[in-house]
């Protein structure tokens, strides 16, 4: 149902275009134009979605196999004496809204593991995605190791059994995530599950992924430290 308006909206505006051809040219040619109008309408939604998908590819639509493996630019050790181990959610820009995902990993370590949901593909699922539900993806994106697209970032530190026990969420997080959504299944209710599961306070779903990161920051106080209970 909620879909409706959008449908609806769309429809709208096609309609206005042939409106406006008709009322532009004169009565012996309305019939060509209006439909030469409407083309050169649908032809310009068709260009508006062409360039946020091929934006939009950076972040969604490149496989991660065919990079080479995901290396964080965090000097080794730093913030190690905080824990161990550490959950970084994070915030980058993208084409039309931006991406939230989280890093995860041992501090001694250099290599990142990345988690986040996207829609599987580029143009089209990126689309059809605020309409309805698509495929998805789970593993990293174009951009989410890359300093110069960062926006925000929320790192907490975990000792290892706490470690283990959140990581193996993360995963199963990943393989029990088969769609995307851009209202109700999407980025920042992926890595919302993950603080929740850590028992961090966590803010509404439905803001922008560097707000949501800031907002997840200020509500837990800023912590640096998660001691998950015995009950999870």
């Amino acid at each position: 149902m909620a879909n409706r308006p959008k449908r609806s909206a769309l429809c709208l505006l096609a309609g206005l275009a042939v409106l406006l051809q008709c009322e532009i040219h004169p009565a012996s040619a309305r019939e060509t134009d209006t439909r030469t109008g409407l083309e050169r309408f649908v032809s310009h939604i068709q260009e508006v979605h062409k360039r946020i998908a091929n934006a939009n590819a950076l972040v969604s639509g490149e496989s991660v196999e065919s990079k080479p493996a995901p290396q964080s630019t965090r000097k080794p050790g730093l913030g190690s004496a905080k824990g161990p181990y550490y959950v970084d959610f994070r915030a980058r820009t993208a084409a039309s809204w931006g991406h939230a995902f989280v890093w995860f990993g041992k501090t001694s370590e250099r290599a990142v593991e990345v988690a986040g949901l996207t829609p599987a593909g580029d143009d089209i699922p990126y689309i059809l995605g605020h309409l309805t539900w698509v495929p998805s993806e789970t593993k990293a994106s174009y951009g989410d190791l890359d300093p110069q697209y960062l926006t925000a970032s929320y790192r907490v530190y975990l000792n290892e059994p706490d470690a283990k026990r959140v990581f193996a969420y993360i995963k199963k997080l990943q393989a029990s995530s088969p769609v995307w959504n851009a209202e109700t299944t999407n980025c920042t209710a992926f890595i919302g599950s993950i603080a929740e599961f850590m028992g961090l306070k966590v803010p509404h779903r439905w803001q922008r992924p560097e707000n949501y990161v800031n907002n997840l920051k200020t509500m837990n106080d800023g912590r640096q430290t998660i001691r998950l209970s015995s009950e999870q």
